[in-house]
Order: structure tokens, then sequence, then C-alpha cells
């Protein structure tokens, strides 16, 4: 399907009604009609169906701004946001019961628990590499929370946002649900206002800005951002299949991909056979000249081609596997380096490209400590099939996540969250981790009236008999012996403590009678 040209033309939002439109999406929610389970699930439904009726349209959005093959449209966006609203719809209720503390003595009658309830309005400020999964992934999250959502989807990836424009009034109430489109001027309006919650998704850079602008009003922000992710091979490992599995990695969207391998630490004494191992996954996926044309996306605007282009021409790295370009098209060819050193340009920041560099180690302790000297990543990869290597590497190192013998696919798993850590991002969204980022998890007690009968000597005057009926109940000692303390009367020690707290309430009980 062939783009209209009208339709890749993004019209921005004026920035003088963006406060309007969220002063509207504000007043639809305080409506209350999102905390009923049933609306949201009705809306969840209408999200799916937004991306299932207008699927010709979206490939083709996608293909004009990014140049995505139809399979990458589908396996890594479209597909996957249908699986996710039908996963959020089947799973809502469970996930918004209420959740009963554990039975306590003390506290036992006054039935805590915990109500999960909607945090409000939402801002989503979503990336220009996955225009679809990674603004509606977090946003199926937030309306299975039952709150409102302004989506504000990067203006690099026009088409998709231009085809969000036209279509969210279509399917999604639009008192609770907007767009705004725009690029600097318009995201600082944004960031101006209050919000119950923001989540934003792309650089490190721009993520302080959005920081810095959330804390001046004390909200609370998820940041998925992203870093130079690791890649440690094991030098027993199968090195075809890792080559394949990392190549794949790397060249889907053109490497411009937050979990993308950023760079592999390889054993010097195998580094031969891994590239041999990449050439031959190379020429599988590409067996004829024209192939990584094709099937590989375009990187999104003249700046960052430079940019690549710039790394190529000055690693100091040997090319071993592809290296060609076409700066009209914005193309570049997925291309392997070896040799490279620590210190390499390519080595400065996250790569976000279709270049993967290997730096060769003296082992996989060395492999650790270069990885710890550096900011922590979004994702680490271990290729392995030793779990005692595997151990290693995941217990010394710090990431936002672990695959082991593949590449960028985690992310896609429904039940496990998706979120950095220090300088890759906070928070965490997908599936119930999603739910769970967008609700306020309230504290809630019911005092029964009879509770007097027990705590009544709280109250003053504190006399004598009323506090020592008092620490009856509330004074405790530790229920466990000091470390290194000889333990061989534990068990009956243990029972006792629980007869003499037993006695203490049933004294307490009889002190708030005397008083």
């Amino acid at each position: 399907m062939t783009l209209p040209e009208e339709t890749s033309k993004l019209a921005y939002t004026p920035a003088e009604d963006i406060p309007q439109i969220v002063d509207a999406v504000r007043d639809g929610w305080n409506s209350g009609k999102l905390r009923p389970i049933a609306y949201r699930k009705e809306q969840l439904l209408h999200l799916g169906y937004m991306i299932q009726d207008n699927t010709e349209r979206f490939r083709a959005a996608l293909a004009h701004d990014l140049g995505r093959p139809m399979g990458e449209a589908d396996f890594l966006e479209l597909n996957l946001i249908i699986l996710q609203a039908t996963a959020a719809y089947d799973n809502v209720e469970k996930w918004a019961k209420p959740e009963y503390a554990p039975f306590d003595i003390y506290f036992g009658a006054m039935r805590p628990r915990v109500i999960k309830e909607p945090k409000g309005v939402a801002l989503i400020i979503g990336p220009f590499n996955y225009p679809v999964f990674c603004n509606l992934r977090p946003m199926i999250g937030a309306i299975a929370a039952g709150c409102a959502v302004v989506l504000k989807p990067s203006e690099q990836s026009s088409a998709v946002a231009a085809l969000y424009a036209e279509l969210f009034p279509r399917y999604l109430d639009p008192d609770l649900f907007r767009i705004v489109n725009g690029g600097i001027p318009e995201t600082t309006k944004l960031l101006e206002l209050q919000w119950d919650h923001i989540l934003y998704t792309g650089s490190g850079t721009v993520g302080k800005i959005v920081a810095t602008a959330a804390a001046k009003n004390l909200t609370p922000v998820t940041l998925e951002l992203g870093g130079k992710s690791p890649v440690v091979i094991d030098p027993n490992m199968d090195l075809k299949l890792a080559a394949r599995r990392l190549l794949w990695g790397k060249a889907i969207n053109a490497g411009q991909t937050c979990v993308a391998p950023d760079y592999i630490l390889c054993p010097a004494e195998v580094q031969d056979k891994l590239v041999a191992a990449f050439r031959e996954a190379y020429e599988s996926f590409y067996p004829y000249p024209g192939d990584s044309r094709k099937d590989v996306c375009k990187i999104i605007s003249d700046r960052q081609f430079a940019r690549l282009k710039g790394i190529l021409t000055n690693t100091k790295g040997t090319l071993v596997v592809g290296g060609g370009s076409d700066e009209a098209k914005r193309w570049i060819e997925p291309t392997v380096l070896r040799d490279v050193a620590e210190d390499d340009i390519i080595m400065q920041s996250e790569i976000f490209g279709p270049i993967l560099p290997i730096i060769p180690t003296t082992g996989v302790d060395h492999a650790i400590r270069f990885i710890n000297a550096r900011d922590r990543p979004l994702s680490l990869y271990i290729m392995s099939k030793d779990e005692a290597f595997k151990a290693t590497v995941a217990g010394s190192t710090v990431s936002g996540s672990v695959a082991i013998n593949d590449s960028v696919i985690q992310v896609a798993v429904e039940n496990v969250p998706f979120g950095g850590v220090g300088p890759s991002g906070s928070g965490a969204y997908g599936g119930k981790a999603g739910f769970d980022t967008f609700t306020h998890q309230r504290s809630y007690i019911d005092v029964p009236t009879w509770a007097d009968l027990i705590l009544g000597t709280r109250f003053p005057p504190y006399t004598d008999k009323r506090q020592k009926a008092l620490a009856g109940i509330t004074a405790q000692k530790m229920p466990y012996p000091r470390p290194g303390a000889v333990v061989g009367w534990f068990g009956r020690w243990r029972k006792r403590r629980i007869l003499e707290l037993v006695f203490a309430v049933i004294a307490a009980i009889r002190a708030s009678y005397r008083a």
C-alpha cells in the first residue's frame, strides 16, 4: 500500500491549544467514566481494533517513516500490540482486585488491604524508532489502570503520528485520550503542565529534561532510555547460533533499537571463528545483491546518517562484514567490526545504528570489569550454554534486563517488566508492570468500633497502668537470636515468645476494662 502524500504530512497542534486539551482530558477523567473495569476493557478493545482495522495503513506509515519491511512491521509492532491489548483485556479484572495484607494479630481485625486506583491523567512521550509499540504498549497499561492519556508521538515518525491524529478520535473516547503532535515547543508546553504521571521513551539527554520538568511539579516519571547494551561471549558457545541471533538483533530497524546489542566482548582466541560465523549469517540473511537494501530499514534523518558515517570513517576497528551505505536513501548496510579498542570512537556513546563492534578480551573477568566500569545498560546479552558462566556474568553485573542466547526479543515477553536502571532508565511497563506503573496503591483499613477493647489504653491520660497495658501489646523483643548465638533451644524459645504475646493481649484487654 502506497501512502498518500497528504497522510504523511503532520499538522502540529497549536501550542496555545495544549492547555485546553489537557484540561478537557482531566475533566473527562474526573467524570469517573474510566473507573469501571468494563469501560477500560471497552477502550482496550477499541485500541486493538484500531490496529487490526488499519493494518495496511500502519504498514504504509512505518514504511514511509522508517523504510520498515512488512515482516518487521507486523512482528515487531502491530501484532504485538494486538496481543498485548488482548492480554490486558483478559487480565485487568484480576490486576485491579484489592490485595489483602497477610494476617496480623494486631491489625487483622481492621482488614488492611491495598486498593488499586488510577493515578489520573498521564502524559506519554514516545520515540521515533518504534512509533507503534513504544507508544501504545505503555498506553495499554495506562488504560488498564484507568488513566486518561495525552500521547505525544515523535514528529520524526510523521506518517504514524498523522495516522494517530486521524484514528484516535474514531476509535477511542476523545474525552479521555488525545493526541498532541509537534516538536520541541509543543513538548515543552506539555511539560509545563501538571500531570499525574509522565512516561518518556528516548535519549538520556532528553530524559534529564523530562525528569527536571516533572520534578518541578513533583510528578512521578518513568524513563525508558537506552545506552550501550553489551554481549558477553562464552568461548564454548555455538558461535554460528550466536552470530545469527545477534546479527538479527542489530539489523532489525537498522539498529535503531534501544535494546539492540551495542558491542560484543569476545575472548580473543575465538574472535576469528566469531567473525566467520557473522559472515556466514550475513550471507544467509542477504543471499542476493540488493537484499540488504530492501530488507534493512533506513536511518531516521540526515543528521543521524551523518553521525553513523562519521563513526565508520573514524573507527580504528577492522571492517569484516558490510560497510556499504547510500546517503540519498539514508541506508547503511549491517556492519561488523573486529579488533575494536576499548576507547575507540564507536565506544563513546550508544551506536543506534546497524554497526556492531567486537572487542577482544582476555576472558570473562575482563568482560565483567569492562561492563561494570560503564553506565548500567538497558539490556545484557550472554551467549553461553554453561550455567555457571551465565550465573557468573548475570550475578556480577547490573542491567535493566538479561537475555541469554538471543537478542531484543525479551522486550516482547508479556509477563515480565521492561525497564532500565540508572542511566538506562527508571521504572518499567509491559503487562501487569504497565498496570502497576499507572496505578496508585492506596492503603485502606476499616477499624471496628470494638477495637478500643484492645487499643483503648493508647488514649490519655497516660497513667502508669495504661502505659504498662499498652507496652504489653506493642513492646517487642527481636523474635530471633542474635547472629552467631547458640540456637539449639531456638524452637522452644520462639514458642515461649508466642505464648508471651497471647498472654500480653489478654492482659491488655483486661487492663482496658479496668481503665
